[in-house]
C-alpha cells in the first residue's frame, strides 16, 4: 500500500511541477504533508539536504522520502515517479522532432541558424577576451597575464589541430584552461 501511495504522490509531483525545483516545494510539501510521511519542520531540513546535495531537489526529496518510508524498494519507485512523466514527455518530443528535422523548412530554418549561432558565440568569446585582458578600458591597460593564457590557449587549441590532426576536445581544453589558470592566478 505504502508502495502506491509513494508512486501516485511523486507521480502527482512529476506531472505537475512546473517552474524548476523551486516551484515544485509547494506540491512536494502538499502531497508529503497530506500523505503524513514528513511534518513541516522534517520538510525543511529535507529541502536543505536536497539543495546542498548533486542532483534536482525533487529527485533528492523524492529519494529520501521514498527511503524513510519504505526503504530502498520504496526510494526507487518515488524517484521512478517523479521522473517518468519528464522522461516520457522527452521521449514523445524527440519522436515528433526527429520526423520535424526530416521537413525541408525546418532543415532551411536550421541551416540559417547556424551561422546566427556562430556568429552569437563569436561575439560572446571576443567581447570576454577583450573585457578580460583590457584591465580598464578607458585606459586602455592591458591584464598581460590574461593577454598571455588567451594568446596560449589559442596556440594550444590551433596547434593541437596542427600537430595532432585533430582538434582538441572543447572538455580537454576547458582541463588545460582551468589548471593554467590555477596555475597562474593561484600563485599570485
Amino acid at each position: 500500500m505504502i508502495l502506491t501511495e509513494l508512486f501516485i504522490g511523486f507521480l502527482k509531483v512529476g506531472c505537475f511541477a512546473f517552474g524548476g525545483a523551486y516551484g515544485a516545494i509547494p506540491l512536494i510539501r502538499d502531497v508529503v504533508l497530506s500523505y503524513g510521511w514528513l511534518d513541516d519542520e522534517m520538510l525543511t531540513y529535507i529541502i536543505a539536504v536536497s539543495e546542498s546535495t548533486p542532483g534536482p531537489i525533487m529527485v533528492n526529496m523524492a529519494t529520501y522520502v521514498g527511503s524513510s518510508q519504505a526503504g530502498i524498494l520504496g526510494s526507487l519507485v518515488a524517484t521512478l515517479a517523479v521522473i517518468l512523466p519528464s522522461f516520457i514527455t522527452i521521449l514523445l518530443v524527440t519522436a515528433l522532432l526527429t520526423a520535424a528535422l526530416k521537413n525541408p523548412y525546418v532543415q532551411a530554418v536550421l541551416h540559417g541558424l547556424k551561422p546566427c549561432m556562430i556568429g552569437i558565440i563569436l561575439a560572446t568569446g571576443t567581447y570576454m577576451i577583450v573585457y578580460h585582458c583590457i584591465s580598464s578600458p578607458l585606459t586602455a591597460s592591458f591584464d598581460s597575464m590574461a593577454t598571455i593564457m588567451t594568446t596560449a590557449l589559442a596556440g594550444v587549441y590551433f596547434g593541437s589541430r596542427k600537430i595532432m590532426m585533430n582538434e582538441i576536445s572543447p572538455i580537454g581544453l576547458i582541463g588545460i584552461s582551468a589548471a593554467a589558470g590555477i596555475i597562474v592566478f593561484g600563485l599570485k
